[in-house]
């Protein structure tokens, strides 16, 4: 069976992070989404790119989601969710998916 790659289980979970909180006004299950995406992100990262690359891609992962927040204020939350979520992919795609 073929994995999805690490970039899509990354962004999808930043997004499906975000949605989850909104739409069920329950910020801890969005959480939930983001950290259990997050992790097997990294250790997809970790299989195809090292130790190294999994905790760059992770901090990225983390600082997407923080930055998203701030970014938010000034172009709105969606668009601030798909950026970082497309920063993180395309970072995930260059530096570990197409090593694979």
């Amino acid at each position: 069976m073929a994995k999805i790659p690490a970039a899509a289980v990354a962004a999808s979970g930043l997004i499906g992070g975000y949605a989850t909180a909104r739409f069920t006004k329950k910020r801890p299950l969005g959480g939930v989404v983001l950290a259990a995406a997050g992790t097997v992100a990294a250790r997809q990262w970790r299989e195809k790119a090292g130790g190294k690359t999994a905790a760059a891609l992770s901090a990225a992962y983390v600082a997407g989601f923080a930055g998203s927040h701030p970014l938010a204020k000034k172009v709105g939350a969606w668009p601030a969710v798909f950026s970082v979520a497309g920063g993180v992919g395309v970072a995930s795609y260059l530096f570990a998916d197409r090593r694979g």
